[in-house]
């Protein structure tokens, strides 16, 4: 299956500010989290000749089903019937919202249609419905949803050359363009509600598993998931909107200042990742995107004076963070 594998790997290692960016371009939906983009763009501009409808994947044979999915980033291994079920699952539903706890919410009707898409027995009551439905989204897991870390992290390795050599200038038309974006984004504004409670639930996704004091730091976490947030948009107020190594770097030290347990590796890096995913559904990019502090609060837009005053005391401490943690190095 022929694709162009530049264009994949951009894909792969964009951020969600970027491919938002692209989507608009293309005239494509650009709502929903970085991989629902990240798998929107993949199927139009990289798959675009290929019927991927219900229909389509239904007369796939095995192998192509294995190179499509290979080419979105995700699990291509699996009986004939799991790797339809996979790829289906992956183009229509986001798997922070598509789990097993969400499905008792959902009236019969809805459950009869997912039991239709999946190739499942379709008689019977909403619970058993529901427990057949549970039963895909068990097994199949991690495998849909998001792609391999390796793509997000390092994207193709045997076209990063080529990328570099081919397309300089859109590299940086494209840094360019997103370096002063016409609106200035807001990375003070909270998050939803639903973001908060998937990063809650990435924070103690198996802590039951880990040893007493890793389960404990956990739990302890992710109590403070507003604290967290607030802090990841702190930092990205004050870095131009960048989220980086320098950046992962001086949210740990602050956190160690606050006393949250984050002693052990593996609390650590879970952390990182939660603030990674916050940092990302607030419009954060590897590179500074605009002046530090200039968001649409700060540039005009009328607020309550305490509001703004709130906000300045927020920078002000942040600053003095910084300049003391500086002094610690």
């Amino acid at each position: 299956m022929s694709v162009d594998r530049v264009l994949l790997d951009q894909l792969y290692r964009a951020k969600l500010v970027r491919l938002r960016e692209r989507a608009e371009s293309e005239n494509l939906p650009k709502n929903g989290s970085v991989e629902v983009v990240r798998a929107r763009l993949i199927r139009h501009l990289a798959l675009g000749e290929h019927d991927l409808s219900w229909d389509g994947i239904q007369s796939m044979n095995h192998q192509e089903l294995g190179e499509v999915l290979k080419i979105f980033g995700i699990k291509s291994s699996g009986s004939h019937k799991e790797r339809r079920q996979r790829l289906w699952l992956h183009l229509n539903f986001d798997s922070r919202r598509m789990r097993v706890e969400n499905l008792a919410e959902m009236e019969r009707d809805k459950l009869h249609g997912l039991c239709q898409k999946l190739e499942l027995p379709l008689t019977g009551t909403r619970t058993v419905l529901m427990g057949r439905v549970a039963g895909v989204l068990t097994s199949q897991g991690h495998g849909w949803g998001q792609i391999k870390r390796s793509l997000k992290r390092n994207g193709l390795p045997d076209v990063k050359s080529s990328t570099m050599r081919i397309e300089p200038s859109s590299s940086i038309e494209e840094v360019v363009t997103i370096e002063m974006p016409s609106e200035p984004i807001d990375f003070l504004s909270p998050v939803s509600i639903h973001v908060l409670e998937d990063a809650r639930d990435t924070m103690i996704a198996g802590a039951e598993k880990s040893e007493d004091y890793v389960t404990n730091s956990l739990k302890s976490l992710a109590e403070d998931i507003e604290d967290i947030e607030r802090m990841v948009g702190t930092i990205l107020n004050s870095h131009g909107g960048r989220w980086s190594a320098p950046e992962e770097d001086l949210f740990l030290r602050i956190a160690i200042r606050k006393g949250w347990p984050v002693d052990d590796e593996n609390v650590k890096t879970r952390l990182l990742v939660v603030a990674s995913r916050l940092a990302e559904e607030k419009g954060a990019a590897d590179i500074a995107i605009q002046r530090a502090g200039q968001t649409s609060v700060s540039s005009g837009t009328p607020v309550p004076k305490s509001s703004s005053e709130a906000i300045e005391r927020i920078r002000a401490k942040m600053t003095e963070a910084e300049q003391i943690l500086t002094g610690l190095r």
